[in-house]
Formats: structure tokens, sequence, C-alpha cells
């Protein structure tokens, strides 16, 4: 569903734009180079737009020197601080997040609305289950879908009587079924670019389950402009996470996909332990490349003949081909060496031809 285009930094959203990657640190903002060193590893593994929480006036300030040693689009998460949301935007946030209904009075949205208007940043609204107000919760009987729209909407409509409509929704529950009916409802209700996220997923193996259920379903109608994959834990993992699915869904045509075989007995060497070694190996690798680790013959060159290149196990040793065509036999000591250079060759060449 193609909505309307956003200015975040330098990058643009919306409009019908590949859903871009973002992520939050977890340092505190007021450790520059902390902050800086995070981020710049999230970079490296792919992400794209990046938030930091924004507590206080202190924390507002170190945004400056940390967007001066950054390069994708900084954004300033509030909370309750109209004064912290204003310093944010005057120490150079590309994008601010904020409930407007837990900012303040009309005065004090007001003021965050016109410093937003006065730097041209967009403003962030949204709701999750945890900040829904008690009536909507007691109209809805609870954070159902219904309450997370009718909030949503309240905020949206708050921003717009202050004819400010540089606008991004989010609109998250950590419920699977609820964040995928309340997406799907808002997206036919405003055409402003959509923030996709479960809320408060979990640790890394759940966060993801959850987060590829939610998001796979909303991508594949053609919903959603950005995503976090929400993680317990180090936000680069939620990067790796949120690459993965957009491949998955066909939203994403780069980065290295593997395809590998479950095992069964006729397996006789370590593809466990070869694909997981090549999907290490090749986490930070951008063009786009299909490897197949397959456990033997029957499931071989001619299954993954879609893969780029691929190895298929035999006993104590492995076959490595190329689009189905064998290339050559090696001894099974030798499989994760001429693998890994075969990628990196392969790498080369088609970043080469770009």
């Amino acid at each position: 569903m193609k909505t309307k285009e956003v200015k975040i930094g330098n990058v643009v959203i919306g409009g019908g734009r590949p859903i871009l990657i973002q992520s939050m640190t977890n340092t505190d903002t007021k450790d520059v180079r902390g902050t800086v060193a995070q981020i710049r590893a999230l970079e490296e593994a792919g992400c794209e737009i990046i938030r930091c929480a924004v507590p206080d006036a202190e924390s507002a300030a170190a945004l400056k020197k940390i967007k001066d040693s950054i390069s994708i689009p900084l954004v300033a998460d509030i909370h309750f601080d109209a004064q912290a949301a204003i310093a944010a935007i005057e120490n150079g946030a590309d994008k601010i997040r904020i409930n407007p209904g837990n900012i303040g009075g009309k005065e004090k949205i007001a003021a965050v609305v016109n410093a937003a208007k006065a730097a041209h940043i967009p403003i962030r609204v949204g709701a999750n289950a945890g900040s829904l107000s008690r009536d909507i919760l007691q109209k809805h009987d609870g954070p159902t879908a219904g309450a997370l729209i009718e909030s949503v909407l309240e905020n949206i409509r708050t921003l717009e009587r202050m004819k400010f409509d540089d606008i991004v929704v989010s609109i998250k529950s950590s419920n699977v079924s609820v964040c995928v009916e309340a997406y799907r409802e808002i997206a036919k209700l405003v055409d402003y670019p959509l923030h996709l996220g479960v809320t408060e997923a979990g640790t890394y193996h759940m966060a993801v389950i959850k987060s590829a259920i939610a998001m796979g379903a909303l991508i594949l109608d053609g919903i959603g402009d950005t995503l976090r994959v929400s993680v317990t834990g180090d936000p680069v993992q939620e990067v790796y996470a949120a690459r993965d699915i957009l491949k998955s869904c066909g939203a994403r045509k780069s980065g290295v996909e593997i395809i590998s075989c479950p095992t069964c007995g006729r397996c006789t060497i370590d593809i466990e332990k070869i694909a997981d070694s090549i999907e290490r190996f090749t986490q930070n690798i951008k063009m786009p490349l299909k490897i197949a680790v397959m456990g033997c013959a029957v499931n071989g060159p001619g299954e993954a003949r879609e893969a780029d290149i691929g190895i298929a196990g035999g006993r104590g040793e492995g076959l490595l081909f190329a689009h189905g065509e064998i290339i050559k036999k090696v001894d099974e000591f030798d499989i994760l060496p001429e693998l890994r250079r075969m990628i990196l060759e392969l790498a080369k060449e088609r970043n080469e031809e770009r």
C-alpha cells in the first residue's frame, strides 16, 4: 500500500520505497563514545535508521556529538518531557518519537510541533498496549486492535489540528494477532508511512518468531515502510533478524540467503556446523547471494539448482556446485575454506558488476 513520502535526515520513506531497517541503542545516550560505537556496529550490520532514548536535557545535548559521528538518520525517543523533545530537535534530531498524550497539555504539544515545523523534521506518533488511556481501555475492554486504532487516530488528529502532517505512525502490541489486525486496519484509514514492530517481543528466539509472523503477514499485504525487530539483548541481532525477514518476504534483495537441508540418515558430514559457519561468515555481505548447504547428493545440486553456489556432502567429501552444475569434488576438511573462497570471489564479481 503506497503511503505519502516523509524525509528523515538523508533518507526518504514511504511512496512505495523499500522498507528500511530501524533499531534502537541500549546505551546511555549521555555516553557519546559508547553510543557512537554501538551505532557504527549497527550501521555495519545493515541498520538504516537509529533511535536513541532522550529522557533529559543532557541526553538531548549529546545528540549533536552523536549525529556528527554517524551516517544514518538519528531519531530521538521522547516520553513525558516537552523540553527534552525541543532540545533534541535543536541538537539535530532527524525525527522525534513522541506520544502526544503523555507530553502534557495543548501548549506543550504545540511547542514541540512548532519546533519540528521550524526544523522540517517528522514526528512519529502511535500507540502500544502500555500507552492506552484508561478511558480507551475501558471502552474496548482491554488493549484490543480497536483500542490501539482509536488511540493512534487521536494522536494523529491532535497533530493535524495544529497543521502538522509530517507524520510517521506505529501501532504496536506484544500480541501478534492484535498487532496484525491493528496495522491492517490503520493502513486503510491513513496514508502516513507505517513503522512496523511487535513491542516487547522478548529475547532473541521468541522475538524473531513473533516478529517474523506479524511483519511477514503485513509485508506480504504490502504494508510497512520501516521496521524494527525488538529484541531483549544486543540490538545488532535486531538488524540481522530484520534483514532476514525482509529477504524471506521478498522485500529486500540484498545479503546472503542460505538454503540448507534438515539432514537425515543419509548425511555423513557435519552439515549443521558448515551451515552455521557460513551463516556467520556471510552476515555482513551486502551483495545478494544464494548459498546452498546440502547433506547429500539426493538434496544436492539438483534440488538447490537456484543457488549461486553450494555444497553437497558425501562420505568424507563434498561436491561444490554452481546453479546445479558440479564444479569439483573436495575433501571434507576443505569444504569450508573452498566455499568461503567461492563466496568472496562471487561477492567481489557482483560488486564490480554494479
